[in-house]
């Protein structure tokens, strides 16, 4: 670690975090002491964007062992909260939560670690969110951890991290400015999910059961209006020298109604497979298992990465005639509730992982109205899909200010003079309207106003539009 006050600016003195800040880690509670009420257990998975939500796991520890055993490990309003196992390296910035007083009584458990301040009159818990979220902690943490993409760790590696102090006001503000950029975030994050609800309702609404139509629509196995096939198999061995290296979707590309294209692998196969399971425009994808509630997980395909085929465990859907059945459509028929009631009666189930075969999914009773309506539908989606591309354009123009802002303010680099000295940030409150203070800083997106509620009724009105043309 000499060279850790390269990092930041020399005026600031470094100190190790257990310093001034108390941690601790959950006890290894063991399955024979779950209960089905009682405390709720904190787990790794309940912290997630940056937020506590114990909704998504339902183990429990008896109360009263929870007061007498495990007392010290209650969780108190206002501790920070991290998950410490298991963690992607570029996804642990969203592992990271406050506790808030509708959480309680909450019980630490494996694999999660909590903080206090050991002198309020020094130290920010603020400020130390904030600096758990950049480079300079990880890349000490992967210092401490090699040869792993997650991260994993516990208190004897926090012993060694260093974290720089300045004046409790100038961490203070510093939290203040960071707390500030995250909202923007996590309300550009809230448009897009609601332009994907403002889709789910409009489907419901054109092919849901409150159409008058609905049962005078068919109902058909959807091999008989589709070509569905697996991919490709990882590690196969040819015979033929004169093999093709393709780009090639594997399951963590297959998302939820859309393309993670963050990262894409190659595989090399043979002519004949590489034309089998090439992928065309408008052919949809979809994973054969995972969590139960992705079943059918998948999107259509725009072939935005050209020449690119599919492994197995993904299924692609070929429709046979576009004049019959729209992809748009379908997909959203797959995805929609109808779809993931289907899969989850169908699916093989154990622990925890479901899983469907080419044959069950060639059943799938696919409903088809009028294709003119259909088509309606996917005019929509390419409606709402370009003004999400927007925003999302907006969100990564977000992000990168945030990343500035961060690593320029733990440098010592901003002038934040002119930020108030105001109470702790509290953790996100949601979506008040908020702007950043405008500041000499590069790249910076300064006084930037987010999408208003106003224009998400201006879109839906013309989503309207369209369903009645």
């Amino acid at each position: 670690m000499a060279n850790l006050n390269s990092f930041f600016q020399h005026k600031w003195e470094t100190k190790k975090i257990s310093d001034i800040f108390f941690f601790q880690e959950g006890p290894g509670v063991r399955k024979w002491q779950f209960r089905d009420k009682g405390i709720k257990l904190l787990n790794g998975r309940n912290i997630n964007n940056s937020k506590l939500n114990l909704s998504n796991t339902s183990i429990y520890i008896d109360e009263e062992e929870a007061n007498i055993k495990y007392q010290h490990f209650l969780v108190n309003e206002g501790d920070l909260v991290i998950a410490s196992s298991g963690v992607v390296v570029n996804n642990f910035h969203n592992k990271i939560a406050f506790v808030k007083k509708e959480h309680l009584p909450l019980c630490m458990n494996t694999s999660t670690i909590r903080f206090q301040t050991l002198d309020d009159k020094i130290s920010s818990l603020a400020f130390l969110k904030f600096f758990l979220k950049t480079i300079f902690f990880k890349a000490q943490m992967k210092r401490l951890i090699t040869g792993s993409a997650q991260l994993n760790f516990g208190p004897s590696h926090l012993h060694k991290i260093r974290i720089p102090l300045p004046s409790l006001n100038e961490q203070i503000r510093i939290a203040t400015i960071l707390s500030k950029a995250e909202n923007l975030i996590a309300k550009r994050k809230e448009s897009i999910e609601l332009l994907d609800e403002l889709l789910k309702s409009t489907f419901l609404e054109m092919f849901g059961f409150t159409n008058s139509k609905y049962k005078d629509w068919k109902t058909e196995p959807l091999l008989l209006n589709t070509d569905i096939v697996s991919g490709v198999t990882k590690g196969k061995k040819y015979n033929d020298k004169n093999l093709i290296e393709a780009p090639y979707m594997r399951v963590a590309n297959v998302q939820d109604g859309y393309f993670d294209l963050n990262e894409i692998k190659t595989i090399a196969v043979s002519q004949k497979e590489y034309e089998k399971h090439l992928l065309l425009k408008g052919d949809i994808l979809l994973t054969e298992g995972g969590d139960p509630d992705k079943l059918g997980r998948g999107s259509v395909w725009e072939n935005k990465i050209p020449n690119c085929i599919h492994q197995n465990h993904i299924f692609r859907v070929r429709i046979k005639s576009l004049l019959e059945l729209n992809p748009y459509f379908l997909s959203a028929l797959i995805g929609s509730m109808y779809g993931k009631k289907y899969f989850l009666k169908a699916a093989k189930q154990t622990t925890g992982i479901a899983s469907i075969n080419s044959t069950q999914l060639k059943k799938f009773p696919l409903i088809l109205p009028p294709v003119d309506l259909q088509n309606k539908f996917a005019q929509i989606v390419e409606k709402v899909d370009s003004i999400k591309s927007k925003y999302k354009q907006s969100l990564t123009e977000l992000e990168n200010l945030y990343g500035t802002l961060s690593q320029r303010a733990f440098k010592g680099e901003l002038d934040l003079s002119k930020i108030p000295i105001k109470q702790e940030p509290k953790p996100i409150a949601g979506t008040a309207d908020i702007t950043l203070p405008s500041m000499e800083t590069e790249g910076a997106i300064t006084d930037q106003k987010l999408f208003s509620n106003q224009e998400l009724l201006k879109i839906k009105q013309q989503t309207r539009t369209l369903m009645m043309k």
